[in-house]
């Protein structure tokens, strides 16, 4: 993607200035600071820990690398019931990933499976977009909450199932997930037959985390709101990212990946956990600015 011009030059140094970042004097920048913190033990981890002026940190530790176009989009760690054993109100398992190596795709992959069961859900709707959002919560019947996050997939390419439908004329450009998710309910067979068009399965792991913590991304567990999904090949993991778009003007960390998140300037912005996320993240579609801050 194109950079664009970059940010006013502080006239001292010839550099970008933080400045001249729309938004950099009134962001939280304590709550960006907290999310740099859950990086693992790095160069500046102590002297991010010592910081008592946030702004102060990132502005004498980095400095602007090149401003690109980006397009932004927005997930969340849904919140789902189910049941640790099958039943008549959850029938739909999500597995675990098997000692050996399963590249079925998604409409031939779940006999190969049987036996790597981990919980149960009421509908494969639900595990279809568990599976899209890499991880979640499942309130238990019993009233106890499993936490489950992407362990691996079957080697198939992800396929968006949204722009399929947009690309047949279902639905405009504009559709939202739960718009979607109404439409695969309300024929179950011919949901399922749509969903097996993306071959992407993605299969999970258990987790021991505190509720209070956000989910496990690809580097350290997510900050609502400040945690991104980047392309690893394009931003290292651990970067902070100045993101401007859609109203929204503040400074990210990169610290997760996607199999849809590919280039420079692609971003996912993790929105929390729960249903108000869900429905956040799920109108969150934007062009704007990517901005990585390179340390000093």
């Amino acid at each position: 993607m194109a950079p664009l011009e970059a940010p006013p030059a502080a006239p001292e140094t010839g550099r970008p200035s933080f400045a001249g970042l729309l938004g950099w004097m009134q962001d939280d920048l304590a709550a960006a600071l907290d999310a740099y913190l859950r990086n693992p033990p790095g160069p500046l981890s102590e002297i991010a820990r010592a910081a008592s002026d946030p702004r102060a940190f990132f502005e004498a530790r980095f400095q602007l690398g090149p401003t690109m176009t980006g397009h932004f989009t927005g997930y969340y760690e849904p919140e789902l019931p189910g049941a640790l054993e099958p039943s008549d109100a959850f029938p739909v398992p999500i597995h675990a990933m098997p000692s050996g190596l399963v590249t079925a795709p998604r409409a031939e992959i779940e006999p190969l499976l049987a036996g790597h069961e981990i919980a149960w859900l009421r509908d494969e709707v639900d595990r279809f977009f568990l599976q899209v959002q890499g991880s979640g919560r499942i309130r238990l019947e019993d009233g106890g909450t499993l936490r489950v996050r992407f362990a691996g997939r079957n080697g198939h390419s992800y396929r968006s199932i949204g722009k399929l439908l947009v690309e047949r004329g279902v639905f405009d450009a504009d559709i939202d997930a739960e718009t979607l998710k109404t439409w695969l309910r309300a024929d179950p067979v011919r949901g399922r037959a749509v969903m097996a068009e993306n071959p992407s399965y993605v299969m999970f792991v258990a987790l021991d985390l505190p509720l209070e913590s956000g989910p496990m991304g690809t580097l350290c567990p997510l900050s609502g709101g400040r945690s991104l999904a980047v392309d690893p090949e394009q931003t290292p993991l651990g970067t902070p990212v100045w993101v401007e778009t859609d109203g929204i003007s503040r400074l990210c960390i990169a610290q997760d990946t996607g199999a849809a998140i590919r280039g420079s300037g692609r971003a996912d912005l993790f929105f929390g956990t729960g249903d108000a996320a869900g429905r956040a993240a799920g109108r969150f579609n934007h062009p704007g600015r990517f901005t990585p801050l390179l340390p000093r």
